[in-house]
């Protein structure tokens, strides 16, 4: 660094300044040299394999052989003997270049064959415009025109084939003529009465509520004081060949009177069966192929029980008349019909729902034949359970989703969801008599009930009924109808009866000593405790 003694004695301080940073700056480019070597050298990382040697001869170069670049590796025996016998299998590289070669040529003949786009000019008829919804030209078979009432012959069926890109010749599978008569006849409904006589001697049929019992039959609903039933009474074996037992899968009693009782079982059969009299099965409705999943009585006027309906797992939704057994509709819903309920208003009471298994809830009108008056689709999950509240205005439905959602009836678009975290699928449901509640059998083993009297819908956290054994089924759930008893079956083959109020487990009572689930149960509506059960067993238990 400079001194100020170096500078004469008479120069001013403000220039010495000046004239010591300028001799610093000067001494600092001096110091640091200037390389273009340095700055062009990699400083970390690999050096660039594609660039040459620092050898002005030699240059940049990005190929070291003919077709690219080749460099060592190492590939073990085991891969490379896997790779070589693939490549022998596919042909070699001339197969793999033939190949793709007819792929393109194939690609061009379907691109040839398709229709053309059209003019955007045109809107409709002739040469309208179809752009990318242009259709392709099917090559493959002829239309062939057939006279009024002609057919084809079978030797034309048999000698249909179909020529594939590989030149393999393709037949066309042989037609089962007599399957084909078999599935036509499955649409063929079919009634039978097995009963002693289907008349009294007044011509009345066995709908007509019997008059002449120790008991009144035509009581008020819910006017009698309840019980718990404690022994069985009478079995009923409906299901089944030669008395093996098919499983029930629902059953109903007869609205108001309950002097007749209604079951479908596993083997796509239903019937209807005296419970005062001689205790017989009276009637088989034949028409599901396959198990039945739901009963549903029409309740409205003075047309209740004249008619019933009947879903099953051929989804397939059946209108029936109860007494002369005849199949008044069917309703092709084109999925399983979990659950069907009927409209128990007077002035829908001709209009049904169905809850199917593909997450919607379908309503018909059994006046208008086999078309959807309306359709609910906001569920996640197949549909479990159906019940109309507030005079039939709304319903509440349940989904395997795990949610609830009320819905007006007749308008698609809920009016309330509940959905929470801790909830389980609920499966089963029954209304209180007092109508003020839903109970609903939840898979976590416990009953729960929602408020339905109010806009309010809720659950009721101070209710839960517990001590039965639910968890993977659906198990079916009743209450007495003067809302006293709370009755559930169990998938060991018991009974349980609480109390409304309490939640407290009264009696559990064995109803299949083998084990088998009881998921049908049903109360009467004229008797103190006069209880259904049914099951897995096939047996349709009466308890008193």
């Amino acid at each position: 660094m400079a001194d100020f003694n170096e500078y004469p004695p008479d120069l001013p301080v403000r220039d010495a300044l000046i004239l010591r940073n300028h001799t610093a700056a000067e001494s600092a480019h001096a110091v640091v040299p200037y390389s273009g070597t340095d700055l062009a050298r990699p400083q970390l990382g690999p050096a660039n394999p594609f660039k040459g040697s620092d050898e002005p001869s030699v240059g940049d170069k990005r190929k070291n052989v003919l077709t690219g670049r080749a460099e060592e590796t190492f590939i073990s025996e085991h891969t490379f003997r896997a790779k070589h016998r693939a490549v022998e299998r596919d042909g070699g590289p001339e197969r793999e270049f033939v190949g793709s070669k007819r792929m393109k040529e194939m690609a061009r003949e379907v691109k040839r064959g398709r229709e053309g786009k059209g003019s955007a000019t045109v809107a409709d008829g002739e040469g309208a415009y179809l752009g990318p919804w242009a259709k392709y030209k099917n090559t493959r078979w002829e239309e062939v025109e057939v006279e009024e009432g002609g057919e084809l012959g079978s030797d034309e069926e048999e000698v249909e084939e179909e020529v594939v890109g590989s030149g393999t010749v393709i037949r066309a599978p042989e037609v089962n003529l007599q399957r084909r008569e078999e599935v036509e006849k499955q649409g063929e409904e079919t009634s039978v009465f097995e009963g002693g006589e289907e008349f009294d001697y007044l011509g009345r049929g066995y709908l007509h509520v019997p008059q002449d019992l120790d008991i009144s039959l035509t009581k008020e609903v819910g006017s009698v004081t309840n019980f718990i039933p404690k022994k069985v009474v009478h079995v009923w074996r409906p299901h089944g060949r030669h008395g093996s037992g098919s499983a029930v899968t629902s059953l109903r009693l007869f609205p108001g009177s309950s002097h007749l009782g209604l079951s479908g079982g596993a083997d796509g059969l239903v019937k209807i069966w005296d419970v005062y009299r001689n205790r017989e099965v009276l009637r088989s409705y034949k028409g599901h192929n396959k198990a039945v999943t739901d009963l549903d009585f029409v309740r409205a006027g003075g047309a209740a029980g004249r008619r019933f309906l009947s879903g099953g797992f051929d989804r397939k939704v059946r209108l029936w008349d109860t007494e002369t057994g005849q199949c008044v509709q069917r309703f092709n819903v084109g999925k399983t019909p979990h659950v069907v309920k009927f409209n128990p208003g007077s002035e829908n009471g001709h209009e049904f729902l169905a809850g199917l298994s593909d997450n919607r809830i379908v309503q018909y009108d059994s006046r208008a034949g086999n078309e959807t008056v309306q359709e609910y689709d906001h569920h996640l999950g197949a549909i479990n359970t159906l019940e109309f509240i507030d005079d039939s205005r709304r319903f509440m439905s349940t989904a395997d989703d795990r949610s609830l959602r009320v819905w007006e009836y007749g308008i698609p678009v809920e009016i309330k969801t509940i959905s929470e975290p801790d909830m389980f699928a609920l499966t089963k449901s029954t209304q209180h008599p007092s109508g003020k509640y839903v109970l609903y059998q939840c898979s976590d083993n416990s009953i729960v009930a929602y408020s339905s009297g109010s806009d309010k819908f809720r659950q009721n956290r101070k209710k839960a009924w517990r001590g039965h054994n639910t968890a993977g089924s659906a198990i079916g759930i009743t209450c007495s109808p003067d809302g006293q008893f709370v009755a559930s079956g169990d998938t060991g083959g018991s009974v349980c009866f609480w109390d409304f109020k309490t939640c407290k487990l009264y009696s559990k009572l064995t109803a299949d000593s083998s084990g088998g689930a009881i998921n049908c149960v049903a109360w009467s509506e004229q008797e103190t405790s006069k209880v259904f059960t049914a099951g897995a067993k096939g047996e349709i238990r009466l308890w008193d």
